[in-house]
Formats: structure tokens, C-alpha cells, sequence
């Protein structure tokens, strides 16, 4: 996700590469004769690239254009993505991550440093804070709980204990 105007411009800059090496690449008869299947695997993994590319910075581009004055909705997939639905908000409304730190009476340092992390370093007290002054609600929100995820987890958790306990008993 292209999170300010630095990674925009890098991401467009990557894309244009992208895009010369694609053309340069079509343009080698002798290695698509030569090796078909492996000129076909680099063009389609650098097109591949590129359109993920094109897709952010579309997405970044409709942010930063958008009017206002109007509600922007944006699809949260899960719990772990309303991060970037925060800064996506945040970008939408025209907030600096300076404006936005003022408005919470926080420093900037640390506006930049739940960003950076992704909100990682966030309590959720402070999340919904963020949420609050950025005016992100949910209008509809269904929650599916996977018990058979549930049960792989606590399996997964209680072999990485086990592990634990053997590597720290063998390191005596």
C-alpha cells in the first residue's frame, strides 16, 4: 500500500521500469526462441509486478483525488486490514500525518511511527482514538469466528511450546 507522496512517486517510478523492461524483453526474438518457456515466465512475473503496482498506485491516486466534501467508503477484508483503512481514511480527507498527530495532541513521531508499523505499536484505545477523529465507522460488520482455526492454532501453539521447553532443557 503507497502510504504518502514519496512512495507514490518510487512506485511510479518502479512501474515505468517495469514497463521498458517488459517492452525490452518482448523485443528479444532471439531469447523467446531460444528459451520460450523462461521468456514467457519473466514477462508474465514482470507483468505480474507491474499490474499489482498500477492497482496501488490507482488506489493511492482515487485517495488523493477524492472530494471530500463526500463520504468515501472502503472495503475493510478483515480485522487486520483496518490499518490500512486508517491512513487510507487519513489520505482521503487530506490530513497530514502532522495535522492528525495536532488534532490527537500527540507527536508526529508517533502518528509516523503507527504507519510505519501498521498500527502494531497501537493500543487499541489509541486505534480507536485515531478512528474517531478520522470519522471511520463501520456500517456493517459480520464477524465469522473458525473454530477448526481455533483448534490448528492452539495445536501450533502447544508444539512451539514443547519445542521451547526442549531447546531451553537442552541448553542446560
Amino acid at each position: 500500500m503507497i502510504k504518502n507522496e514519496k512512495q507514490y512517486e518510487y512506485s511510479q517510478e518502479c512501474a515505468r521500469k517495469f514497463e521498458y523492461s517488459i517492452k525490452a524483453l518482448e523485443q528479444d526474438e532471439e531469447l523467446k526462441k531460444k528459451d520460450h518457456d523462461g521468456w514467457r515466465l519473466s514477462r508474465d512475473v514482470k507483468q505480474s509486478h507491474l499490474m499489482a503496482l498500477q492497482a496501488e498506485i490507482a488506489e493511492y491516486e482515487r485517495l488523493i483525488n477524492w472530494d471530500k466534501s463526500q463520504p468515501i467508503q472502503i472495503k475493510v477484508e478483515s480485522i487486520n486490514k483496518l490499518p490500512d483503512t486508517l491512513i487510507k481514511a487519513r489520505i482521503a480527507a487530506k490530513i497530514s500525518q502532522k495535522e492528525l498527530a495536532q488534532i490527537l495532541e500527540i507527536d508526529e513521531q508517533r502518528v509516523r511511527q503507527y504507519e510505519d508499523t501498521d498500527y502494531q505499536c497501537a493500543s487499541f484505545v489509541e486505534i480507536l482514538e485515531v478512528s474517531t477523529v478520522l470519522g471511520v465507522e463501520f456500517e456493517t460488520a459480520v464477524v465469522r469466528a473458525d473454530f477448526e482455526e481455533i483448534e490448528a492454532v492452539k495445536k501450533s501453539a502447544e508444539k512451539w511450546r514443547k519445542e521451547k521447553v526442549s531447546m531451553t532443557a537442552n541448553n542446560f
